[in-house]
């Protein structure tokens, strides 16, 4: 594990999306609470919130550090593509870029999981992250 222990306390911020492509079918029973599990987008962010809090128990040296909030957006891109996106921040001495990627893939994968049973062929696609900003190495934003 790398030693942070002489990096300044700063506020560090990271944006992290991703996205699950699925049959429009599947896109409307979520967008109308259909879904026989419940609240598909409500589990989701829950399931994202989670991830981002045990990110350290899941990805090997990664330090645990306070988490100051979390936000986690979902949107519909035309018929079947629904995109999400992670919020993090964190006053801390590392940033919070796993963080943010685990809650995106977290949420994606109960996307999945909650739907699975009507839509087999679900992809979940680009997990990635779009912005970091705080620390040494400053701004960070995605082509």
């Amino acid at each position: 594990m790398v030693d942070v222990s002489a990096k300044p306390i700063t506020v560090r911020t990271a944006t992290a999306s991703g996205r699950v492509t699925m049959k429009p079918e599947t896109a409307l029973m979520i967008q109308n609470h259909a879904a026989s599990k419940g609240d598909v987008l409500g589990i989701a962010r829950i399931a994202a919130i989670n991830a981002v809090k045990l990110t350290p128990s899941l990805i090997p040296l990664c330090h645990a550090i306070p988490i100051d909030a979390v936000d986690v957006a979902f949107g519909f891109t035309g018929a079947t593509t629904l995109e999400c996106e992670v919020t993090v921040r964190s006053t801390g001495r590392t940033g919070v870029e796993m963080e943010a990627m685990s809650g995106v893939a977290a949420a994606c994968l109960t996307v999945y999981d909650m739907c699975k049973s009507v839509d087999r062929e679900m992809t979940i696609q680009s997990v990635r992250l779009m912005v970091k900003d705080g620390g040494e190495s400053g701004r960070f934003v995605a082509e």
